[in-house]
């Protein structure tokens, strides 16, 4: 039986989005870039509403309370994007 542990090192210490790319920081040193489009809530956000964020879940997680968008670095990690059909507000 296997279980999941979240590694230190995994824990987010900076986000940056632009047009193209979202890149998540990780404490280990590593650098995490995933294309944009993966997330379409972040995708057609304003530049502001993108810069708008914090961490959560102890530093794996990231929140954008203006689009209501949550990741986390697991998820960048496995390179999974959004589930299909999650462009609007609805979770």
């Amino acid at each position: 039986m296997t279980t999941s542990r979240s590694n230190r090192g995994e824990r987010i210490t900076d986000v940056r989005v632009d047009d193209r790319t979202l890149s998540a920081d990780l404490a280990d040193g590593r650098t995490i870039t995933v294309p944009l489009n993966w997330y379409p809530r972040l995708l057609h956000a304003s530049p502001a509403q993108r810069a708008n964020w914090q961490l959560c879940g102890g530093g794996f997680g990231v929140h954008w309370p203006d689009i209501d968008e949550d990741l986390s670095s697991e998820g960048f990690l496995r390179g999974a994007p959004a589930p299909l059909g999650r462009t609007s507000g609805a979770a």
